[in-house]
Parts: structure tokens; sequence; C-alpha cells
């Protein structure tokens, strides 16, 4: 009886020899595109935050510099006051787009949830501190509620409508803000399914303390009865 024995090719031994080798740079390499993309997502969150949707408004319209005028807060309270309800409107949808965009694009990519949350608050920040604009920005409310949106609507849905109630009972804006605001991070609690929740609740927590350090002013002057009533009146 003959037994033939294929000779073991070099292809083969070499395998055999290094296929726990590749496998390992295919890992490092896999863990290198996803640390790349998950910079680029934050940074790109922080980018767009930094366009100023109420300086551009203004120049394009030919209102004076929000920074300069007004409150001197370049959002759409300040606009509104210095250009009236379009020029408002414009900057409340540029605002929340803002926040809103670069979380879908983050969930579009598959992020995981600690680098959605660190987008969504990455964009936030850029909106207080752009770097477009000498770190001189808004307060964040519109901004706020497009990333609240995009993390998770229904919770989104539940601040619009706290705002809206506060907004017609009380008349203030940043009250309202504020309240709506401080009960997002419970919302996200009470609606967001897991594995989401704790990075998303953490970074809810953030903003709702930089929000609210960014209105202190409005926190005194509600507390001194000086806050400005929100009109409902024409313009």
């Amino acid at each position: 009886m003959r037994i033939n024995i294929e000779p073991r090719r070099p292809l083969d031994q070499w395998w055999q020899l290094h296929a726990q080798d590749v496998l390992d740079l295919q890992t490092v390499n896999d863990s290198n595109v996803a640390m790349t993309q998950n910079f680029l997502l934050i940074a790109a969150g922080y980018l767009f935050g930094s366009i100023s949707t109420a300086i551009i408004v203004c120049k394009l319209m030919r209102l004076p510099d929000p920074r300069t005028e007004g409150s001197r807060n370049p959002g759409a309270t300040n606009v509104a006051r210095l250009g009236g309800k379009k020029a408002a409107a414009l900057t409340l949808a540029g605002d929340l787009l803002k926040g809103l965009f670069p979380v879908l694009i983050a969930k579009a990519l598959h992020a995981e949830p600690a680098i959605l949350a660190a987008t969504a608050l990455a964009a936030f920040l850029g909106h207080l501190y752009p770097v477009f604009f000498g770190f001189q920005g808004g307060k964040g409310v519109a901004t706020a509620l497009g990333v609240i949106y995009g993390l998770y609507w229904p919770v989104g849905l539940l601040t619009t409508g706290i705002w809206l109630a506060m907004a017609v009972v009380f008349r203030y804006s940043s009250l309202a803000a504020l309240t709506a605001i401080l009960l997002t991070p419970p919302g996200f609690m009470w609606l967001l399914p897991e594995p989401q929740k704790t990075p998303v609740v953490i970074a809810m927590g953030v903003l709702t303390v930089l929000l609210f350090w960014r209105h202190r002013s409005n926190i005194a002057n509600l507390l001194n009865g000086k806050e400005d009533r929100i009109s409902f009146g024409k313009r």
C-alpha cells in the first residue's frame, strides 16, 4: 500500500507561524480606525457647534452685532430684540440644527454610547465657546435642545413641552429654559433605554451645570424681579 503525503507549501508554513501576529495587527488597525473616527466625531461636533448662527444672521440681515448690542448674547432671544421674529426664527433653527446634526451623524456611524454622548456635549461646548468667533458664544438653550432631540426625540418632546408650559404661564424665557433643562437628565433616566443611559445622563448633567452657569445673570435678574418677560406681540 502506497501513501502519498503532499509536502507542506511554504505559504501554509508561514501562515501557521504568523497567523496570530497577523490577527493581532488587524486588531490594532481596527482599534486605530475606531479611535480616529471617535476623535473626528467629537472634533466635528465642536466645530459644528462653533458656527454662530446669530452672528451670521445678523450680518446677512444687516443688523447690529448681537455680541455688542442688546443683552450682548449671540442667541435667538437677543436677535429677536435686534431684528424681530424672522431673524430670531432663523437663529433658533440654525442653533438647533447645529446641535442635532453631529449627534445624528454619530448615530449613523454607530458610535458607542460614550462617544455619542461626548459628541453631543462637544457640539454644545462649541456653541458656548466657538473657535470661529473668539470663544464668545451664546447661552446654549437652542443647541442643547437640538442635542437632546438627536440623542432621543421623546426626551426632546418632553423638554419642549416643559419649556412651552413654563413660558406661557410665567412668560420668562430664561425661567422656562432653566426649568426644562433641569428636568432633562431625569427625563433621560426615565425614558432612555440601556446601554446609552449612563453616559448620556452624565453628559446631560454636565450640560445642565454649564447652562445654569451661562444663565447666572438671568438667575440674578429673576431673583431681583428685573428679568424681561416674553412678549407675544407682533413685530
